[in-house]
């Protein structure tokens, strides 16, 4: 397939499917105008995509609208370029997304997650995750490396962290002209967390869209605090659709509507509540973290969870 060819089929899948179909418009103008210029003459695969990236990202910043290079062929399942048991399989070999989830000295629950796969293909274990942190003392949930996912994923850890049923998020949809509110779950399974005990979410520049998601969300439901840097700034999910063999484009067909701010953090980011350096941000939640349990008592079986705290509080300095 030439340059022409592609670039009609990316215009075509803005026209049909991006959120905003004025910008839309433009692009394709831009797009065209390029096109005609000889600017994406002679270019490789991957240094196209680069380049028709850049025109794309051009008029708003949405970093969800892209042109992707890969170097495997892609699969084509029901118009788009994702292959539902090939993600499965991916999750497979990564942990379903979870980096890590341990008990830290002092009783402080750690989560990592690296990306948030939907609870049909990772519910038992983010459940398993949750349940084994459920009767630390705080909570820190580590998504400064997380680059997104499911939203679903988003609605199930946000329900082990209320009590009750709570209304966090919604996305407007280009298809339908409908908007979907997104509630907690009434019941998961394992033991919750819960409401009462303290939560921090580590963030920075490479926290994105779905981890955004939910650092905004508990962010504004006043349930955690958020520490480290300004995260990456994508809150319009989007589909993935092949334009040749190694090409696909994802178009944001959608946009999130928090309910109490009635926006969104694209193109800004999630502001942290505790700014610091993102390296220092573990460091910084674990002292405040152990500062907390401090305040639980150091007599009887909390004797020793009190003298980790104390040791552990002393090496961060």
């Amino acid at each position: 397939m030439d340059e022409r060819a592609r670039i009609d089929d990316v215009c075509g899948r803005l026209r049909n499917h991006y959120v905003f179909p004025d910008i839309a418009e433009k692009l394709t103008v831009v797009l065209q105008a390029k096109l005609s210029e000889g600017a994406y003459a002679g270019l490789d695969d991957e240094a196209f995509a680069v380049a028709v990236t850049q025109d794309l990202q051009s008029l708003n910043g949405d970093k969800h609208l892209r042109l992707r290079h890969h170097v495997d062929p892609l699969p084509e399942v029901d118009g788009e370029s994702f292959d539902p048991e090939q993600f499965r399989r991916e999750a497979e070999l990564n942990g379903h997304g979870i980096a890590s989830a341990r008990r830290l000295p002092g009783n402080v629950g750690y989560l990592e997650t690296k990306l948030l796969y939907g609870p049909d293909i990772a519910g038992e274990a983010l459940s398993a995750a949750m349940t084994l942190l459920a009767t630390t003392d705080a909570l820190i949930v580590d998504v400064r490396e997380n680059r997104g996912g499911d939203p679903m994923a988003v609605a199930l850890l946000i329900s082990y962290l209320v009590d009750e049923p709570v209304h966090y998020n919604s996305i407007y949809l280009r298809d339908g002209d409908v908007t979907n509110q997104f509630w907690t779950l009434p019941y998961v399974p394992g033991r919750k967390f819960g409401a009462d005990k303290p939560v921090w979410v580590l963030t920075g520049p490479t926290t994105f869209s779905g981890a955004e998601d939910l650092s905004y969300s508990l962010q504004q439901l006043d349930r955690a605090k958020t520490v480290g840097a300004v995260t990456g700034g994508g809150a319009n999910p989007r589909r993935q659709y092949k334009v040749d063999t190694y090409l696909d484009i994802t178009v944001p067909g959608g946009r999130a509507v928090n309910p109490v701010t009635g926006t969104n953090w694209e193109g800004v980011g999630v502001r942290p509540d505790i700014a610091v350096d993102v390296e220092a941000a573990f460091d910084t939640a674990y002292a405040l973290a152990l500062e907390h349990v401090l305040t639980l008592g150091d007599s009887g079986v909390r004797r020793p969870v009190a003298d980790e705290a104390r040791l552990t509080l002393a090496r961060l300095g």
